[in-house]
């Protein structure tokens, strides 16, 4: 029974929290906002844009067509109507009624888009291409050369020094929501973990739960079902993330994004449970539900500034803090997502991450075990350890 014991806590932990509304609803909630983010930037990343264009001459119409060509070659979400209209007044008209956008035609050493009230940046960028390239050719072969000779040596390409710059904007990005889905589960599940604790050692049901089992099985208990509640309510956090990436622009870094993904799974269940000890020990160490703030004060300090590093360190300082737990729990998985750690770092990251969690959960088991069944007072940490058992 008593191997097992563990277990019963931690499905008591687990229906408690499942069946609490603030808890579903606050889950729920966040699901909701996520999908909803993600789904207005997917709609307007697969809004399809069409543009009507009017012209008033046989070489309007020609340079038209070219417009068209070139528009839709670079969005394959935009397409270009092209009519032509019997005369400038007729097209400037057609324009003045809305059922075109633009007015294609020509004018003094050039085209002109004329609008009603505004010219669309796309379109204009279009035009300029297509009409330059056309107007080259034609003055090209006048000139007896051709465009390729024109141009050539002048080829602009473009080098980055410090990766790919997009990648790392996505990167910083997914870095924020990984980072504040941490510190979210640690603050929700730890404060509800401490609480806990100290609400049963105050009405004295823990005296009787200890008849039972013993105090280690009962943190244990409570540790990993807290752990497995945030785990699952992380994975469909991310879960939503990576399907909703999926329909917007970005999705060809979704692939980057998995596995970076998956380190942080690794990462998240190692440094959560390090600091779920902790948070248990806080509950152990008050008396009263007011206590708790006191007593977990460090260690939500703490988590604190495992979140701040996460948003602002950079350079060999984040370097440094990779394997430094309980941050590297979210800064590893950031330098794995924006391409700047090998696997091996991260492994060495995460041995240091599993060491210091074993050293803290027996440190942990110790103050928790001695201060549990205290009722005298807030205890302080030397006190719990000089506490016998």
């Amino acid at each position: 029974m008593k191997s097992t014991a563990w277990l019963t806590v931690a499905r008591r932990e687990i229906i408690t929290k499942i069946t609490d509304r603030a808890f579903l609803f606050g889950t729920l909630g966040l699901v909701v906002i996520l999908a909803g983010a993600l789904g207005v930037q997917a709609f307007f990343a697969n809004q399809a844009t069409e543009y009507a264009v009017v012209t008033s001459s046989s070489a309007g119409y020609q340079i038209g067509e070219q417009v068209r060509t070139v528009a839709e070659a670079e969005d394959d979400k935009t397409t270009v109507s092209l009519s032509e209209a019997p005369g400038d007044a007729a097209a400037s008209q057609v324009v003045k009624d809305g059922d075109a956008d633009v007015w294609l035609h020509e004018g003094d050493g050039g085209w002109v888009l004329t609008g009603k009230d505004n010219v669309d940046s796309g379109l204009t960028i279009a035009a300029t291409t297509a009409i330059r390239d056309a107007v080259l050719r034609t003055n090209a072969a006048a000139a007896g050369t051709s465009v390729e000779l024109l141009q050539r040596g002048s080829a602009v390409s473009t080098s980055i020094l410090d990766g790919d710059a997009e990648r790392a904007g996505v990167a910083k990005a997914v870095g924020f929501a990984l980072a504040m889905l941490f510190y979210v589960a640690s603050l929700t599940f730890g404060i509800a973990l401490a609480n806990s604790v100290v609400e049963e050692k105050a009405s004295r049901i823990v005296e009787i739960i200890t008849t039972k089992i013993s105090v280690r099985e009962l943190l244990a208990g409570k540790v990993m079902g807290n752990l497995a509640l945030a785990l699952a309510q992380m994975a469909l956090f991310v879960g939503v993330g990576l399907i909703g990436l999926t329909f917007t622009d970005y999705d060809r870094f979704v692939p980057a994004i998995s596995g970076a993904v998956g380190w942080f799974v690794v990462f998240f269940v190692v440094g959560f449970g390090l600091l779920s000890c902790l948070w248990a020990v806080a509950g152990a160490l008050a008396t009263r539900t007011e206590d708790v703030q006191s007593t977990s004060m460090p260690l939500t300090t703490l988590t604190m500034a495992v979140f701040f590093a996460a948003l602002f360190v950079d350079g060999t300082v984040k370097t440094v803090l990779s394997f430094v737990p309980p941050f590297s729990a979210i800064l590893m998985p950031i330098r794995v997502l924006e391409g700047s750690a090998p696997w091996w770092q991260a492994l060495a990251a995460l041995a240091i991450l599993v060491l210091a969690a074993g050293l803290v959960v027996q440190v942990a088991a110790r103050l928790y075990q001695r201060s549990l069944l205290q009722t005298q007072g807030r205890l302080s940490l030397r006190q719990a350890w000089a506490t016998p058992e």
